[in-house]
This record gives structure tokens, sequence and C-alpha cells, in this order.
């Protein structure tokens, strides 16, 4: 959602927005409703595309996309189309990931494939853009006065971040003068993804979405069941939930993300894992004292790049962002935690903190490129149901929401409580259900065995809806397949969009990396050098996506 648009909008702790190191300047590049390509970031090539900002009213204008492709390097005749390409969010940059991973997902899916993405309506570089604060010091501001963030910290918690919502609801509906926020909803990003394979002269729709870009992906076949040439989902969520503002269901697997850290750590030893006990009920009473003493005793911290106080909302935030990508971040995690128990909070700060905020005046050739905080409050509050909720039953909700897992604040709750404000809707918007009996060509599901936003029930849901399609299993923690190179998950990927073969029912893949770093289990043959380059390029797309399934804040 990747992040996930789940994610509560105003938490502190995102990962860093990776943009593209270019010159590249798009407000420099004319729009055109065709696909009138210019060289890019070296070996790109980029386009803005004309598309209409209501599907059924010409008139109302039009919003301008960035779209960005890695050409195909085959013949003319061993040309396969287009295949489109979302990291999640909503509000994530499909241009600045593609720039990164552009390369690996190719080689990944095929060189047939101009490998395209492009940011959607309202994000990024593309216009009108979504902006609820008039400068980026405002937002800034605005970021710095976001605590309490855990909804369960503290009595007020809840009223907090419900008025807070409130307030940036209406800031969002006074500011909203390009008139772009009701245009922003899932059915036209999913209209535009049409419109863009048409104009590669392609009828059908290829696709692979994460995260987010699940809903996306399942809204696109219920749409247009016709037009399915190729559709992976990876990381799937509830569509129906998405838009019904109650995402429960979501938070189904999260707790087994947290048991994967205890087991994890228990089976890699002290010298891997800095948070060690020799069982992993041993780690998760140690993790529990810890979490009680800074409820009680924040810690101070200083980094080299900032300052902050590691508090009870700090620490269950860095644990929860870390559920994320738990193959990255749960041997940092240790180490921090183990520091934090000797009142050394800036190991823990250093991994989740952001650079202070510099302004910087002259820096306005494209103003608000980094929007994805606001994107992700427009597309997740536009498209669900609007929140009708009192303040108490809002609280009667979360309470009961909160026995699907100890850290459904993060998701159940943000996502209901941050919309109880919004108050931009189209009324003709698509709300569901997600679903389509007869689809044109089978849909191909990813699930991980323990996702903590995209839990294997929402999957499977989301499957009956699509008879025919397919499902299998990464077994490994965190979020999407994409967190934990697999040579058999993509092995998969790569027949399904080569030739349209589907697993087996009950297929499960292993990932090729292990917890804490410890050894992986012998293999009987060494890796190829195809092996190696592919494993490679899966870590190259993993380190891409990161930024996008992990971050919440208004950037």
């Amino acid at each position: 959602m990747g992040a996930h648009s789940t994610l509560f909008f105003s938490a502190l702790l995102a990962s860093p927005a990776v943009f593209a190191q270019t010159t590249f300047l798009w407000d420099q590049l004319a729009p055109s409703a065709d696909l009138d390509w210019v060289t890019c970031y070296s070996r790109f090539q980029c386009t803005r595309l004309e598309v209409p900002l209501d599907y059924s009213d010409a008139s109302v204008g039009t919003a301008d996309l960035a779209v960005i492709r890695l050409p195909a390097n085959v013949s003319k005749s061993e040309y396969r189309g287009p295949l489109l390409f979302n990291p999640g969010g909503p509000g994530g940059s499909g241009v600045d990931t593609l720039v990164q991973a552009g390369p690996s997902l190719q080689l990944v899916f095929g060189s047939e494939y101009d490998i395209v993405s492009f940011d959607p309506r309202g994000v990024s570089y593309s216009t009108p853009v979504a902006a609820f604060f008039q400068t980026d010091a405002e937002r800034a501001l605005w970021n710095a006065g976001s605590l309490p963030a855990s909804l369960n910290a503290s009595s007020d918690a809840l009223p907090f971040n419900w008025a807070r919502g409130k307030l940036l609801g209406q800031l969002a509906a006074q500011r909203d003068t390009s008139g772009i926020l009701k245009y922003m909803t899932t059915d036209n990003v999913a209209r535009d993804m049409l419109l863009i394979t048409q104009k590669f002269g392609f009828e059908k729709l290829q696709y692979y979405g994460l995260s987010y870009g699940t809903v996306l992906g399942a809204t696109f076949a219920t749409l247009f069941p016709d037009k399915i040439e190729r559709i992976l989902i990876d990381g799937v969520l509830d569509a129906d939930a998405w838009f019904n503002t109650n995402l429960t269901i979501e938070a189904t697997d999260t707790d087994k993300v947290l048991q994967s850290f205890f087991d994890g750590c228990a089976a890699a030893g002290p010298e891997l894992c800095a948070f060690y006990e020799p069982t992993a009920a041993g780690v998760a009473d140690r993790l529990t004292a810890l979490t009680e003493s800074v409820r009680t005793h924040p810690v101070a911290a200083i980094t080299p790049v900032g300052y902050g106080i590691v508090d009870y909302s700090f620490l269950r935030q860095a644990l929860f962002t870390s559920f994320y990508v738990p193959y990255m971040l749960f041997g940092p995690i240790a180490q921090g935690l183990a520091a934090l128990e000797n009142g050394n909070g800036s190991i823990l700060l250093s991994i989740v903190q952001q650079p202070a905020f510099e302004c910087d005046c002259s820096n306005d050739t494209v103003p608000f490129h980094l929007n994805n905080g606001e994107a992700v409050f427009a597309v997740q509050c536009g498209d669900g149901s609007k929140v009708t909720d009192t303040l108490e039953e809002l609280r009667a909700w979360y309470d009961n929401a909160a026995k699907t897992s100890k850290f459904v604040e993060f998701l159940v709750g943000s996502n209901r409580v941050s919309c109880a404000g919004w108050q931009v809707y189209r009324d003709d918007r698509f709300e569901g259900p997600v679903a389509a009996a007869n689809t044109s060509f089978p849909l191909l599901l990813l699930t991980t065995s323990a996702d903590p936003v995209a839990p294997s029930a929402a999957a499977l849901k989301t499957l009956a809806g699509f008879p025919g399609s397919a499902i299998f299993t990464q077994d490994s923690p965190g979020h999407t397949s994409m967190t934990a190179p697999s040579l058999c998950t993509s092995t998969y990927f790569r027949q399904y969009f080569q030739n349209g073969t589907l697993p087996a029912s009950g297929t499960v893949c292993a990932a090729d990396i292990t917890l804490f770093g410890a050894p992986a289990p012998s293999r009987r043959d060494a890796l190829s050098a195809e092996e190696e380059e592919l494993l490679a390029a899966l870590k190259v797309i993993s380190e891409a996506v990161r930024p996008v399934i992990t971050s919440k804040r208004i950037n």
C-alpha cells in the first residue's frame, strides 16, 4: 500500500524517498495527446500524456501524466508491447522507481517488453499535483506536530489524530484550487492505464502491481474484464475493504511478522541478533520489558543528521516499519533495541530518521515533487466510503479492530480515523464490489506467508472474485515478494508473462535470503551465472520499491 496508503498519514518514520538523480525537467516537456517520447535519464524515454480528468465529461479538462519506459531490446517481430508497473502507494512515483529498477524488472520479465511506469494523476511529476500545503516549510511544520502517532499511546491519542484528520481534510478542500482531488480515484487511474496501453497500439493490459498497485490491478480487472492480457498482483490487499474504509482484514497477519522476529532472533544466535535470547518467548519478554520502560522513560537521542525522542510511539513505529522489510531491517532493529536498553536511542533513531528539513528556495522547478503524503490521503480517503462516525463510535470501532493485531493502530485505525475529516468526493466514483465472473485472461496473485498489511486472507478473498485465476505463496515475512528475493517466485512471474502458465494449486516458493543474515541452507548445486545475475536484479528491485511501500508521512 505500499506505502502503502493504509499507513498513518501523520507518522514520522518514513524511509527517505528515492528520487531520480537527474537534471531532466518534466515541466519543460510539452504535454501531448500521444506518446511523444524523448530521451531521459540516459537510457529511458519519457512523455507527458494528456488524459481526461473526468472520463464521463471531457469539458472538465485534462491532467498530464508523467510516463516513462525502458524500451524493449528485441526485433519488431519479437516485441510484445508495454508491461505497466505500479510500485504501490498510493502516491509512489512510478517514474523514480522505474529509473532505479527498470533494467532489473526487464531482466525478470523479458526484454520483449517495454517496461513502463507512470506517476498517477496528482502524484509527483504528473500535473496538477495534490498539495495541501503552500510551501515545503509548511509541510515540514505539519510533520513536526504529528505526534502522538500510536493510537494506544495515551487516552488523548485517538482524539488528537481524529482532530488532525479533520484539520487536514479542511485544508485539502480549501486548497484544492486545481480541482484535482476528486479525480485522483483508483477507477480513474485504471482508466488511465487502459488509455496508456491503447496509445501503445494494444487493446489489452499487461501489468505488474505491488501493494496498493494490487487494488489498482483488481479494480482494472473489474472495470475491464475483457481487456486483460496479463495482470500480476503481489502483496494483495482486500480491495473491497479499501473502498469501504474498513481495513481490519489487512491486519490479520501482522503479528505473524512480529513472531518471525522473535523466532528468527532466537535461531540466529547472539552474533547475528543483538537482541538475542535462547528462546523466542525470551525475546518477546525482553521486548515487552523494553517497551514498558520506554513508555515511562523516553530516551533522548542525537545522530549525525539530527535528533529526536525515542518514546513508546517511536519504538512501535520503528518495529512496524521493520515488518515491511524484515530481511533488511530486523538486524539493525535488534541492534537498536539492545542499545536502547542501555539508554542509547541513537542507533534506533538513525535507522528510520529523515534528515532535518532545510529550506531550498531555489528548487522550485517541479513544485511538490515528493508529495506522496498528500496523495496517500487523497486517494485512500477519496476512494473510500465517507466516514460519518462520531469520535465515540470511532473509539468503539478501533477497540474492536485492535483485537486483530497488536499493531492495528498503524493500519486499520489510522485509515478510518485519518479519513474522518475528508470532504472531497466524486459522486460517480467506483466503490466496488471488486470482482468479475469472466476475464479475458486469468489473474495471477502472490501472497507472502506473513505480510504485515496484505494477509493471505485478503488475497484469497480477492481470488474468489475472479474465477479461474491462480494464487501462490512465497514463504517469507514482509510486504510483497520483492522484499525477499526468490528465484522460484521470479520463475513463475516470467512463465506467466511469457506463455501464460499458472502455478499449480498450493505452490509455495522459498526466499533466497535469510533473516538476520543467518547461513542459508546448502543447495545441491551452485548458482549459475544467470541465477546470480537474476538475484542481484531482484535485490535492486527490492531497494527501489522499499521507500514506496514503507513511506508514511506527508513528504
